[in-house]
């Protein structure tokens, strides 16, 4: 609230607020015991502090990290049911849109790539509408090694690791697979996470027994007819990568540098080899 005095007319026997000059306040911080105005005010576990009290001591609080060095935090996995999301709410708009036109907008082919290379990524969050097993098992897996992983990478190291294996998936199509091949799914970016969880169990010394298990049935189902194993490679050795960068860099003040650093290499290595790749592809079309 305003002060009916002038900033310069205050008599000195009345307090004021010293970020607010021209407001009286007749509260005073319970830490520093400064006057602070309405809007300096906050409610503290005893008493009103002012706002550079509160910020100095939210400062002060350390950040709690795991082993891998993202933050600690409670409740739900948000990245993981985020990106399940989006992937559900494309699956649907699919189904409602007609003429296959989401497919066909978003959906990643290897000639496809010089033109409209953010294909790339778009096309890890379709799935055959005609193969409902296709998401279902994606959706479930992901939910699975995401609640698994994002707690431990931490919401920012998780989504990158996630993202690059999608990426990474369609390098593997791109370089494995014909030109003309068109793919959709989250599959590379499943296989990154089984690659990252294989990589963090054997750092821990834990049992692999179960993840070999499943990636073998998982890399036989993939040289069926109908599913893209190459993205499946491609996202399994990009996953694997970012989680052996992430888990052995060494522990010290630079240690997210490194981990940030190491995993935009991997991207690096990922970018330079889709453009020598789609530049192969334009020499072989056109000469």
């Amino acid at each position: 609230m305003s002060s009916p005095y002038p900033a310069a007319g205050v008599p000195a026997d009345i307090p004021v607020c010293p970020r607010h000059p021209d407001r009286v306040a007749y509260v005073r911080c319970q830490r520093c015991g400064r006057p602070a105005c309405p809007d300096c005010q906050r409610s503290a576990a005893v008493g009103i502090q002012c706002v550079d009290c509160v910020r100095e001591t939210t400062r002060a609080v350390p950040t709690h990290r795991t082993a891998l060095g993202g933050r600690v935090r409670a409740g739900r996995p948000v990245v993981t049911i985020t990106l399940m999301a989006v992937c559900v709410a494309a699956f649907g708009a699919d189904l409602l849109i007609p003429n296959g036109f989401i497919f066909q907008t978003f959906a990643y082919a290897p000639f496809l790539t010089e033109v409209e290379p953010w294909r790339m990524v778009s096309s890890a969050f379709l799935h055959s509408t005609s193969f409902l097993p296709h998401i279902l098992f994606n959706m479930y897996a992901l939910w699975v090694l995401g609640r698994v992983l994002e707690p431990e990478f931490g919401r920012a190291r998780f989504l990158a690791l996630y993202l690059i294996s999608a990426f990474a998936g369609s390098v593997g199509v791109l370089l494995l697979a014909p030109v003309t091949t068109a793919v959709v799914g989250a599959s590379g970016a499943v296989f990154g996470l089984f690659g990252a969880l294989f990589v963090i169990q054997k750092q821990r010394g834990g049992d692999l027994r179960q993840i070999v298990i499943l990636l073998v049935i998982n890399a036989a189902l993939s040289f069926m007819g109908g599913i893209a194993w190459q993205a499946h490679v491609g996202g399994l050795v990009a996953g694997a990568a970012c989680a052996a960068i992430v888990a052995y860099a060494p522990r010290g003040p630079r240690r997210a540098l490194m981990q940030w650093g190491g995993m935009g290499l991997v991207l690096l290595i990922l970018l330079g080899l889709t453009v020598y790749k789609a530049q192969a592809i334009h020499s072989l079309v056109f000469g």
